[in-house]
């Protein structure tokens, strides 16, 4: 399911997103609480339970030994739990990566992430996973079609997934590829035979999904394979329509183009 409608366009709105995707290329689909932290770039971590601020009353005459123990926690054997001072980690002044193995991560999360060998590994053990769906309808080809990994989509494509499947809210591989402006994906979905006019539960076909992004090399290609410029959205938005309305300038010249394209008589 793709983010925003169609009805109420913005000069502001660069390209659609994915729901699902509303977060860095680098974060996981269907993260869990602990996987979820493999390669997610930390927004700042809280101060753990149990933490306290420091007294601001501090003796002159105290030793620097005796101020540095004073920001630590200890137990009844005066053994040092955990500092109570807010570290660089704690403010969110860095990026920190928690430490996960790649298989710990199902087959659709290893082909978001681009793991070739790893994704591999899984159709070795168990084929089904080939055109596994979760619990979206997203298959792993879906997957890595929408974070624009080529490399899985042609692995997958060439041991037979299935580049068809429809996703719960009517999602397709080459609508998937066409937001993100994936003109090579779109290409190799369209060589094996996908519908270019299918759409989803906003009505939104790939060419529509690549107009509002302004992905002008993925219209082109929609576009020189026959992709249907007068289809509307529900909200009744054509290509063109979306275009002026987002003022995606360039966007609009190759649509008039290739209508002009069309209707040019033949000699």
């Amino acid at each position: 399911m793709f983010s925003g409608h169609f009805d109420r366009p913005s000069r502001s709105v660069v390209r659609s997103e994915i729901i699902y995707f509303q977060f860095t290329k680098r974060k996981l689909p269907q993260l869990g609480s602990g996987v979820g932290c493999v390669i997610m770039e930390a927004k700042g971590d809280e101060v753990a339970d149990g933490q306290h601020n420091l007294s601001s009353n501090v003796s002159s005459s105290e030793s620097r030994q005796e101020r540095s123990n004073e920001n630590m926690d200890t137990d009844e054997d005066g053994l040092f739990n955990h500092s109570t001072t807010l570290t660089n980690k704690q403010r969110g002044n860095e990026v920190t990566v928690r430490p996960a193995t790649l298989d710990s991560l199902s087959i659709h999360q290893l082909a978001a992430q681009g793991e070739v060998s790893q994704v591999a590994a899984h159709l070795s053990k168990d084929s089904s996973l080939l055109s596994k769906q979760d619990e979206r309808g997203f298959t792993p080809l879906m997957w890595a079609a929408a974070f624009g990994e080529k490399a899985v989509v042609d692995f997958l494509l060439e041991k037979g997934a299935d580049p068809k499947t429809i996703a719960r809210e009517r999602e397709s591989a080459l609508t998937l590829a066409s937001s993100g402006g994936y003109v090579d994906i779109v290409e190799s979905l369209l060589r094996h035979g996908v519908d270019i006019n299918t759409y989803d539960w906003n009505g939104g076909t790939p060419l529509l999904y690549a107009v509002r992004g302004n992905h002008i090399k993925c219209v082109e290609a929609l576009l020189a394979k026959g992709a249907d410029m007068t289809i509307e959205s529900d909200s009744g938005y054509s290509p063109m329509a979306l275009a002026v309305a987002l003022g995606h300038k360039k966007i609009q010249k190759v649509l008039e183009d290739h209508i002009l394209k069309l209707y040019k008589p033949t000699t």
